[in-house]
């Protein structure tokens, strides 16, 4: 457990790749099969379920280290990182025990589940009595189920494959899919050819780079093929002998999630492996996002949500043929077997992702523009002579995304960040006006530089105008332009509507709040009028309601503050 605690101590330290690739090795080549079946486990971002409350971890970390648990909870406010606070206020160790990982794992985490809360503090306290303050951290990372280390998957394949002298691309491929971190699993995935072991095993996926240059710099356009970029769920699709699964692209199986697939993908040739996307489809069209997400983390599929949220599999490569690899042939030539496989099933759930046909860029760039009307992310560019290659390659492969939405909206709340953030107010909601009344749309915490995230928190802390408990109501005096990429209509939420993935695009200081836009404005995005929102529940009225027209908002402000405080506007101090 040490050595695995120095290993996540060293590669939280540095940023360099060729540091965290050697003390990757070093670990590796050093650590006995069973702790390095459980490191390699968790370090490729597999982790097991949560198995302990946090608020009685909390409690019992309060009651060894005889703080009250207020004092915790503001040093956990503090920190940012409950693993790291815990780590840091409990006494030092009685005693030092140096075990090994895999002894942790199964003496001491998973013995956590299905234990009783007093069975659970029983175990939580021999820990904290044997670990230093380096082991506790990583020991509460793993068993709050939030182990996350500062380096990438692709590093520590890389790592492995250079320390057992084995092809990175090979490696890649006997660590897909499911495993048991087990001695005698790692020794087949790291000596022998484990990956024809398990007839469900998928492939690595290949990623591709945003582009963010003119697509003519690509060279001559007859080389490259254009499709559609996809808003659904990447998904590997194969059948091998009386073998079907279906694959996410985070390497979770996920064939039952989808039933009426399976008896498409059962009439696969044996020997066939696809890529392509799992998209919410009805009729000849891709539905919005919202639908598949009706389906996701869900187990049981009613027949209600399979009417609903119908599915298909739109394939756009050939990675197996006859179980063979074909992962090397050229594009062209994967692309043409593929869709000769699609017209053998002969099914509506199973379609070749359509080519864009294109003989110019200009040609191209007016597909490009037109995105949105095909309900679609963008384009997707790959040279036709590229093999399908693992992980992200810059250069054969392309993502062309759609110019995103864009929209002017006021900061309404503010919440405390963590980790790196923590002590700053980072996470931020933000409103637009319906009638005279801003109401919530969207939250974001990415955008902004460093210098902008101080000066925000600065403004927030001078101009809070109430609290509920970690969240900060806001003066409604900034702007922001947020960027996202769909809007859907949504009961779930309290404006009636949701967009996707939104971020700060950039401070609208030569903005003032009264111009931000309306959810009419919204709503006019996405084609639907604004009567068509749905709200979770009647809006009550707010801090952020206006009697007056749009541009006396401060006049309106000062009112509520007053109402809030009584007697005069009060000052920063005050707020």
């Amino acid at each position: 457990m040490k050595r695995f605690a120095e290993l996540y101590w060293q590669l939280d330290g540095t940023t360099r790749t060729s540091e965290k690739v050697a003390y990757l090795k070093s670990y590796f080549l050093e650590a006995p099969p069973a702790d390095a079946a459980w490191a390699l486990y968790f370090l490729t971002g597999r982790k097991l379920k949560r198995l302990i409350n946090t608020r009685l971890l909390r409690e019992w970390a309060a009651a060894t280290a005889q703080l009250p648990l207020w004092l915790l909870e503001q040093s956990y406010e503090a920190v940012g990182d409950l693993a790291e606070t815990l780590a840091w206020v409990l006494p030092p160790a009685g005693e030092t025990n140096d075990e090994p990982l895999a002894d942790v794992v199964e003496m001491r985490i998973r013995a956590l589940g299905g234990a009783t809360p007093q069975e659970q503090a029983k175990l939580v306290r021999e820990a904290w009595r044997i670990f230093g303050e380096h082991e506790r951290l990583v020991y509460h990372k793993l068993i709050s189920g939030e182990f996350r280390v500062g380096v990438a998957q692709t590093l520590v394949v890389r790592a492995l494959a250079e320390a057992m002298n084995v092809p990175a691309a090979t490696m890649a491929h006997r660590l897909a899919g499911d495993w048991e971190p087990t001695p005698e699993t790692y020794e087949r995935l790291v000596r022998g050819d484990a990956a024809n072991d398990d007839p469900a095993r998928p492939y690595p996926f290949f990623l591709a780079y945003a582009l963010d240059e003119p697509c003519r710099s690509l060279g001559e356009s007859q080389e490259w093929q254009a499709e559609w970029k996809w808003d659904g769920i990447r998904g590997q699709a194969l059948r091998r002998g009386a073998t079907t699964a279906l694959w996410s692209r985070g390497e979770e199986l996920v064939t039952e999630r989808f039933p009426e697939l399976q008896p498409v993908l059962d009439a696969l040739p044996d020997g066939t492996v696809l890529d392509g996307e799992i998209l919410a489809w009805r009729g000849e069209q891709p539905l919005p996002f919202a639908a598949l997400q009706k389906r996701i983390g869900r187990k049981r599929m009613t027949t209600r949500i399979l009417s609903e949220a119908p599915v298909a599999f739109v394939a756009y490569d050939l990675l197996e043929l006859g179980g063979r690899d074909f992962r090397e042939r050229p594009l062209s030539e994967r692309r043409a077997e593929l869709e000769k496989i699609v017209a053998g099933v002969d099914h509506p759930k199973l379609r070749a992702s359509p080519l864009v046909n294109f003989a110019t860029w200009d040609e191209l760039e007016g597909h490009y523009r037109r995105a949105r009307q095909e309900r679609v992310e963008g384009l997707m560019l790959k040279r036709l002579d590229s093999p399908y290659a693992v992980g992200r390659r810059r250069g054969p492969w392309w993502k062309w995304k759609a110019e995103p939405y864009s929209l002017d909206a006021v900061l309404m709340y503010a919440q405390a960040g963590h980790g790196k953030r923590a002590g700053l107010y980072t996470d931020y909601t933000f409103g637009v006006w319906d009638m005279r009344r801003l109401v919530p749309v969207a939250k974001a915490y990415s955008g902004l530089t460093d210098e902008e995230i101080r000066e925000v928190d600065a403004f927030i802390r001078a101009h809070t105008i109430d609290k509920f408990g970690p969240v900060r109501v806001v003066e409604p005096q900034l702007v922001f332009e947020l960027h996202f990429e769909g809007i859907q209509k949504s009961s779930r939420h309290k404006a009636g509507i949701a967009v996707r993935f939104p971020r700060m695009h950039r401070w609208r200081r030569d903005k003032p709040p009264a111009e931000a836009d309306s959810l009419e404005t919204l709503a006019s995005l996405a084609g639907f009028e604004r009567e068509a929102l749905q709200p979770r529940k009647q809006l009550a009225p707010t801090l952020f309601d206006m009697d007056e027209e749009p541009d006396e908002l401060d006049t309106a402000l000062d009112d509520h503050l007053q109402s809030l405080f009584g007697g005069d506007k009060p000052g920063a101090k005050q707020r």
